[in-house]
Formats: C-alpha cells, structure tokens, sequence
C-alpha cells in the first residue's frame, strides 16, 4: 500500500513492527498515549522547515538520523567544550545525531528533512 511519510509518520516498536500515524495536530498525544511514553519506540518522521528552529532538542535512548531531502540546513551539535556545525547542501546528505547530544538547525534555504528519531524521553530547551 502506498504511503506519503510527508502526511503520514511511522512508529517502529520495539520488534520493528511498524504503525502508520497521521500527520495531524494530535500527533504527539497520541504517540504519548498510545505508545508507552515511547519507550522502545522510533519515529520515522519529514518535516519542512523555512526558519531556523526555535529550541534545541536531545535524545537520551539513542542516535537519531537526520537527511536532508530538499533545501540546505545546518545542523548544530552541542559537544559540550565546542558545538560542532554540519552543512547539509546536497539531496541526501544526512547527520547521525548521537545519543544525549543536544542539537538544533539553522535554515539556509526552504528544506525538507527526513527524520529517524529515538522519541522516549526527548528533552527541549529555548535557542
């Protein structure tokens, strides 16, 4: 069955049995309530972005993968002494984000981005 990762996500469990959720509003409460806080879970999501994102973000439970589909972007990782910048300029081009590593992204240019993502327990905090 066809599938659109741009107006649908998937949820891999545990096993790697994967659910189709709908892109919508609800998104994250339902992961949150339909998926045990996420915990054993990842979340293969495409978001566009036009601006550079507001918040930083970390994944304790494991390494997220980020490719670039369209536009350019810097990915920004906080290394702790230095944060270290990816540019990501070719369709294809993508960052391993590792574990507990907080991260954000400057928007060079319209992108859309492809994301494979440890969910349980992300944490946020203001750029």
């Amino acid at each position: 069955m066809k599938k659109n990762i741009q107006n649908e996500f998937v949820v891999l469990d545990h096993e790697k049995n994967a659910t189709v959720e709908l892109c919508d509003s609800s998104l994250y409460e339902r992961i949150g309530q339909n998926y045990g806080e996420f915990i054993g879970h990842e979340l293969i999501s495409c978001h566009e972005f036009s601006e550079d994102w507001p918040s930083w973000e970390i994944h304790p439970h494991g390494d997220e993968v980020v490719i670039l589909l369209s536009g350019k972007a810097t990915l920004v990782l906080d290394l702790g002494n230095e944060q270290q910048q990816i540019e990501l300029s070719e369709q294809g081009d993508y960052v391993l984000v590792p574990r507990d590593t907080w991260h954000t992204a400057k928007i060079k240019a319209q992108s859309k981005l492809l994301f494979i993502t440890p969910g349980q327990g992300t944490l946020n905090k203001d750029v």
